[in-house]
């Protein structure tokens, strides 16, 4: 994978860790297309949580209306963008504590920022990661919490920083849901459900 794409990244479009932040509260339940759609216009009128406070809640919504969950979204991001004014001088905080307690992030959302705008070595794992981790064998388990913390076990150290990225772009464009792309797999020899389907057509 590395060989493949040396220098991954996310596919939302930001400019600061703020943007990053904002990105990601969408995403929920929502492709990165739809958000970098809305965040095109959005961020030319706002990026800043003192920009998001003037816009409010409903001039948020406006923004973002073409994304699910779009009203409890526009809550999160004005009350977050309040919290970081109030508690981290307008900043994006990065420690984890700091990140979880703020309105719409959880542990994924905490764990992108953590990777992708500070460089810790975290793993998000969406429904993509998941679904690659329990399907090829790499980190088995039956919650996202036990899959991240094997991806962490096993993941050497070097790989860390990227293998969230090289994973996410695996589940979102070759091992997909309901007809995985095995031809065009990289791993598919390494891969357990390639290995069980090969030795049933024999």
């Amino acid at each position: 994978m590395r060989q493949q794409n040396p220098k991954p990244t996310t596919e939302l479009v930001y400019s600061n860790p703020f943007e990053l932040l904002v990105s990601v509260i969408l995403s929920a339940q929502a492709t990165d297309i739809s958000v970098n759609e809305a965040t095109s216009q959005l961020f030319t009128v706002a990026n800043t949580p003192e920009q998001f406070i003037k816009l409010g809640v409903s001039g948020i919504k406006g923004y973002i209306r073409r994304i699910g969950l779009f009203n409890t979204k526009a809550e999160y991001i004005f009350n977050t963008s309040q919290l970081l004014l109030e508690k981290h001088q307008g900043r994006v905080p990065e420690d984890r504590e700091s990140l979880e307690a703020l309105p719409g992030v959880g542990r994924k959302t905490a764990n992108v920022i953590l990777n992708t705008a500070f460089g810790q070595p975290t793993i998000a794992v969406d429904t993509h990661i998941f679904r690659v981790a329990n399907r090829t064998g790499i980190a088995p388990g039956k919650d996202v919490l036990e899959v991240e913390r094997k991806l962490l076990k096993f993941i050497p150290d070097e790989f860390k920083l990227d293998a969230h990225h090289w994973l996410i772009l695996h589940g979102r464009y070759i091992c997909i849901a309901r007809k995985p792309k095995c031809a065009e797999c990289l791993i598919y020899e390494l891969c357990e459900w390639g290995r069980k389907r090969q030795f049933s057509s024999h």
